[in-house]
């Protein structure tokens, strides 16, 4: 599915976007590395852990889409790829639960891409999929991702001690969540009507999940 606000799109990650998003993740790299999962070292004697290819993340993504497990869009602003969102840890029965993780191109920060691009999958978990949750765990040295869920009237559910291995080592994370009743009349429109002016200043995205 694709997902559509101005000059914003989501839309399925593709095999043919690896020339793109290695580009923009290699120009940003100093830029996300503060924020990016890292793989914990393995136990003793235990296998170590490789970083998947771009092809072998797309078809994870794909598998764990295609089961009901995860939503992963690339972003395009203005007809080019800028950055990665998903929702993952889905949980049905009687949870109805997701997470939302992304990351930006440094250049587009502070023009409203984020906030309108979680703006438009929290309305689209919540009316079209059926979620009843969705919360975003933030580190709390990242005050610009924090501005985004802030900016959006996510409620701060608290800390989660060492909760992520990122950077190298396992930090705390700020947890926002947001649940259906919340947004009646969806978040976009709440979005809209709140947006200020655009912010020219960048800061650093929130951790790629």
């Amino acid at each position: 599915m694709t997902l559509t606000d101005g000059e914003i799109v989501l839309r399925p990650m593709k095999m043919r976007d690896q020339r793109a998003w290695r580009e923009v993740n290699r120009r940003n790299r100093d830029w996300l590395r503060p924020w990016e999962a890292t793989v914990p070292p393995p136990a003793p004697g235990g296998p170590v852990a490789q970083r998947p290819t771009y092809r072998q993340m797309v078809r994870h993504l794909r598998a764990e889409a295609h089961a009901g497990r995860m939503l992963p869009f690339a972003i395009e602003y203005e007809g080019r790829l800028v950055g990665q969102l998903t929702v993952a840890g889905i949980t049905w029965g009687s949870m109805c639960s997701g997470h939302i993780g992304y990351w930006v191109d440094r250049g587009v920060a502070g023009r409203g891409v984020m906030p309108t691009a979680v703006a438009l999958t929290v309305d689209h978990c919540f009316r079209t999929v059926g979620l009843h949750r969705v919360e975003v765990c933030i580190r709390p040295e990242n005050a610009p991702s924090r501005r985004v869920v802030e900016k959006l009237g996510f409620r701060s559910e608290g800390v989660r001690p060492r909760y992520l291995h990122i950077d190298g080592d396992w930090r705390d994370h700020l947890i926002y969540a947001l649940t259906a009743e919340e947004v009646p009349d969806g978040m976009l429109r709440r979005w809209r009507r709140s947006r200020p002016a655009p912010e020219r200043s960048p800061g650093p995205p929130e951790e790629i999940k």
